[in-house]
């Protein structure tokens, strides 16, 4: 995280340089109006004799205050344009860390938890930047610039009699700092929490509506809302303490400014106008040292986040390997599969045991089994989703970990059975925001899908915009728009991973003609629970907790009578039962 934060900050050295050019600039310009304000006190006890002199100041007063506003604008505008900046190439490079994460550290991650990365956490160290680089050098300039003022213009034992207060000030901020690092860290946890809530309530909308469960979601958000506003109220309660010992601090500063800068006037060691332009120097310190309280709580707030994405960052990538190959590689597609065993993360029981499989170029695989039998587990393993051993996955006699990752996923098309749609169009749904499809190529691909007719109803055809994952779509339109990818991308492998499930039999039977056609020619695996799925496959192996217990085509599992024959009679018997209701 610390070299992102760095590297992000370095393509704004020079306007940095600049911004602080400027804010010592501001600071400078802003201590000559309370010398000019006391010489023309001064000149005012003789007025017809000094009067050009005080008109002289007058004007210098107004031009110095034109500068101010010019100066003012400048480093405003770069403060703002460094702040926002910051913040998009930060989380531009947390996206991109997300993308690259490894499956199994970004499964273990919550929505809310996430979504608290990008708004909140992300937020706070742009903030805590942002008032570094402002708040922060105007402190320091203030501290340097306006001593030096006061000491050398006015009188140095009145400056360090002032200044006593601010160091007292300085030590309750210190004292109080880590109560309001504590009191945030527990906000922060309460928000996300909250935040995780609220994503899974919106997620599970139809669910709750179909149960009438609003009265009881209501409730539980009320209470994790109530515990955000009083975790809140406490690190507001200990922000409002440091910022009244800044207040009781500053008026002790007038007040020893009052009574022994009027002794000072009565010895003769200084001038009224001295007097006065040292309370104006005073009053440059209020704004510097108030920020300090917010200063200090927003650097808090930030360790903490910049804690939070330090762990986000520390999370294991994917091992891209760096070659000297064309990642528009052509892959042929036999695949071989040897001695395979897999458990996942945490876990002690194997999720796929002693795995063989051997399938040639322009062969179709099926898989059938039941409900967490590693059908799918065994797809993750084959697109590099989890890390495997050496030796145990070839594609065209090369070991699967030694070809690039965007080589690989490049040549295999894999339809998961989530559905997964984008809230865009239709056409960027199947091209995947693509350009490099003609539209013609996209309207066959919907053709082959059998989706293309359905697409023609739609108020904007193929230029519809549809609702988040597809909410606008049925099950099987859903189906069949990201089935129209495999039609669409030329890849070598094509993987169907149970998405007929919502298809009735006539659509899914002219669907499975067309993907007979695409995949002459190329590999092709179709895991699926129905037999009318995978019977035409060359090769069908049925797996069960993890294992193959079968092996053959489709007559031959008929003829063994065993665990695919049950799973045939099942769904015969099922159709058979239908029919006749």
């Amino acid at each position: 995280m610390k070299k992102v934060i760095i590297q992000a900050l370095k393509g704004y050295k020079w306007k940095i340089v600049l911004q602080l050019t400027l804010i010592a600039i501001n600071i400078y310009l802003l201590t000559i109006p309370a010398r000019i304000i006391g010489e023309i006190v001064d000149n005012l006890y003789n007025m017809e004799a000094n009067k050009q002199a005080i008109l002289t100041n007058t004007y210098y007063l107004i031009g110095i205050c034109i500068v101010l506003l010019l100066v003012r604008l400048g480093w405003k505008y770069l403060e703002v344009y460094i702040s926002r900046g910051f913040e998009k190439d930060i989380k531009a490079k947390l996206f991109e860390r997300f993308l690259k994460l490894k499956v199994k550290e970004i499964q273990n991650i919550k929505n809310g938890e996430i979504m608290s990365y990008f708004v909140k956490d992300t937020n706070e160290i742009r903030s805590a930047v942002y008032r570094i680089f402002s708040h922060g050098s105007r402190i320091v300039f203030t501290f340097i610039i306006a001593i030096f003022q006061m000491a050398q213009g006015v009188n140095i034992y009145l400056t360090l009699a002032t200044l006593c207060p601010i160091l007292l000030a300085t030590f309750l901020i210190i004292k109080i700092k880590k109560y309001v690092e504590i009191s945030f860290k527990k906000a922060q946890d309460k928000f996300t929490q909250m935040s995780e809530y609220i994503q899974e309530s919106t997620d599970s909308i139809r669910t709750t509506k179909a149960y009438s469960c609003e009265g009881s979601q209501l409730k539980t958000f009320i209470l994790k809302n109530r515990q955000v506003r009083q975790c809140d109220n406490t690190v507001d309660i200990y922000s409002n303490l440091l910022t009244t010992c800044i207040d009781i601090c500053f008026g002790l500063c007038y007040a020893i400014a009052f009574i022994y800068g009027s002794k000072l006037v009565l010895d003769g060691i200084i001038t009224v106008g001295e007097l006065i332009a040292f309370n104006g120097y005073i009053a440059l310190f209020v704004g510097p040292v108030s920020w300090l309280p917010t200063l200090i709580a927003r650097f808090k707030r930030a360790q903490i986040s910049y804690q939070r994405l330090d762990k986000v960052f520390a999370l294991e990538r994917e091992k891209i390997t760096v070659r000297k190959i064309n990642i528009k590689e052509k892959l042929e597609g036999k695949i071989e599969i040897k001695n395979l065993n897999f458990h996942y993360p945490d876990m002690i029981d194997k999720a796929l045991d002693n795995i063989n499989i051997e399938i040639k170029k322009g062969e179709t695989l099926g898989i059938i089994g039941t409900i967490g039998s590693g059908k799918t587990t065994l797809m993750n393993l084959l697109t590099r989703l989890y890390s495997i051993p050496n030796g145990k996955i070839k594609i065209d006699g090369r070991d699967i970990n030694e070809i690039d990752i965007e080589t690989l996923r490049e040549n295999i098309c894999y339809i998961t059975q989530d559905n997964f749609l984008f809230s865009s169009t239709l056409k960027d749904n199947i091209s995947l925001f693509k350009d490099e499809y003609k539209e013609d190529e996209i309207k066959e691909s919907t053709q082959k899908a059998v989706i293309y007719e359905e697409i023609k109803q739609m108020p904007e055809g193929i230029k519809t915009q549809i609702g988040e994952r597809g909410g606008d779509l049925s099950g099987g339109q859903k189906q069949r728009v990201v089935i129209s990818r495999a039609f669409l991308k030329n890849s070598s492998i094509i993987i169907f991973d149970d998405t007929f499930s919502a298809l009735d039999n006539r659509t899914a039977g002219e669907l499975l003609e067309n993907i007979k056609e695409l995949t002459k020619d190329k590999t092709c695996i179709i895991i699926s629970n129905k037999i009318s799925d995978v019977k035409q496959s060359d090769k069908i192996i049925v797996l069960n907790n993890g294992s193959i217990v079968e092996r053959g085509n489709h007559t031959e599992l008929i003829e063994k009578q065993g665990t695919y024959y049950e799973f045939y009679k099942q769904q015969a018997t099922k159709a058979e039962s239908t029919l006749l209701s």
